[in-house]
């Protein structure tokens, strides 16, 4: 077969097809083309095909169409349930408890008044036990759950230290941060505080002996009288001496306490002088003369016609001679035991001797004192297992 013709077949089919697609509505439309060989074609005819919505009968409008059958069917839910679990039941029985071991029962105490019950607060044993909440349980859970809130507890209050007092430019004194109680804390001055033999003491307990007699060699002399700031004190020249114990102690001053450091079966007196002495090995050795309220005294007189005005000032009076020996008590019995020094450094191994008769001083001589020193005393000091003997 030529190529024209293979053509001509071809185009007939589709004016076939043309054709019937022209027609009205009420013919087929299905349409089936064949392609076919030039030698097997056939001639065409035309197939009239039944539309389904001609030829169908319409369905009644009652009946509805059945249901497509499903796969599988669907559980039928109750959304009641979703909101109060509990509605039209009473909610499970809970576990029950382990027992405990049998305590003997309690007194029975007086009935107290009913409380309210508290609302249970479900956690999470308890869910897996009930298994289901209602909505409020839930929001009451989810309200109650997640992390723990931190408790911020109030910081305690901090009390300060109170601040380590600077010593090391305090001069010590008889009142304020020098007073007898911080010596031991000023620079070089430890022995006020921890020394064994610390003057002065209450003088008492003290055995009798036939002490030896105080030999003194006190001639009158000119002297120079200073107020130190502590006291008054009183220089005298070489050549007043005592002896005592086999060796001779040169007088160096001599210094005024009120009231007396010494006490004597614990009888305090107006004021004391301090008689102070060194040997050639430039050990100390004190002797203390009490001083009672009575009658006016010469010698003391004549020494504060010539105190001086102020404080740190000297005064040398020229030409007056003060005779030391009529300070001096009548009678010359004493008490003797070791001590020290009564101002820092409160050096220690020091001799004393107190005398046990007391000498006279006018009220108005301890006034003039008075004004200048109301209170130059150390307080007394332990005694511990110090041997003191006394004259008899």
């Amino acid at each position: 077969m030529s190529g024209a013709s293979h053509f001509s077949v071809v185009a007939l089919s589709a004016m076939f097809a043309v054709t019937v697609m022209a027609d009205d509505e009420a013919r087929p439309r299905i349409m089936h083309a064949e392609m076919v060989t030039a030698g097997d074609a056939k001639p065409g005819r035309a197939v009239k095909v039944a539309d389904a919505r001609s030829q169908a009968a319409p369905a009644p409008a009652a009946e509805a169409p059945p249901p497509r059958p499903r796969m599988f069917e669907m559980p039928v839910i109750d959304k009641s349930k979703a909101e109060d679990p509990y509605k039209n039941g009473s909610p499970p029985a809970p576990p029950p408890a382990k027992p405990a071991t049998a305590v003997p029962a309690p007194k029975p105490a007086a009935p107290a008044p009913a409380a309210p019950a508290a609302r249970p607060v479900l956690k999470m044993p308890e869910l897996s036990a009930a298994q289901e909440l209602t909505r409020q349980q839930r929001e009451l859970m989810l309200a109650t759950s997640g992390p723990r809130k931190v408790i911020v507890k109030p910081k305690a209050e901090v009390v300060e230290k109170p601040a380590v007092q600077d010593f090391s430019n305090v001069r010590w004194g008889y009142s304020g941060l020098g007073a007898p109680e911080n010596w031991a804390k000023l620079p070089g001055n430890a022995l006020c505080g921890n020394g064994k033999r610390q003057s002065p003491i209450d003088i008492r307990g003290g055995i009798r002996v036939d002490l030896e007699q105080i030999v003194f060699d006190y001639r009158p002399s000119l002297f120079r009288i200073t107020d130190t700031g502590h006291t008054v004190q009183v220089d005298v020249g070489e050549g007043n001496l005592i002896t005592v114990l086999g060796r001779n102690w040169q007088l160096t001053h001599i210094q005024f306490r009120r009231p007396a450091e010494e006490r004597v079966n614990g009888k305090t007196y107006e004021m004391s002088a301090q008689f102070v002495h060194r040997d050639y090995a430039n050990n100390l050795a004190i002797v203390s003369v009490l001083m009672e309220r009575g009658t006016e005294h010469p010698v003391l007189q004549k020494l504060w016609n010539h105190m001086p005005l102020d404080t740190g000032l000297s005064v040398e009076p020229p030409n007056t001679t003060v005779d030391l020996a009529k300070l001096l008590p009548e009678r010359r019995e004493y008490f003797t035991y070791m001590g020290s020094l009564t101002t820092p450094p409160c050096t220690e191994n020091v001799l004393w001797m107190v005398f046990k008769e007391p000498v006279m001083v006018s009220p108005e001589q301890i006034g003039i004192f008075a004004r200048l020193y109301p209170h130059n005393a150390r307080p007394i000091q332990p005694a511990y297992d110090r041997l003191i003997k006394e004259s008899r």
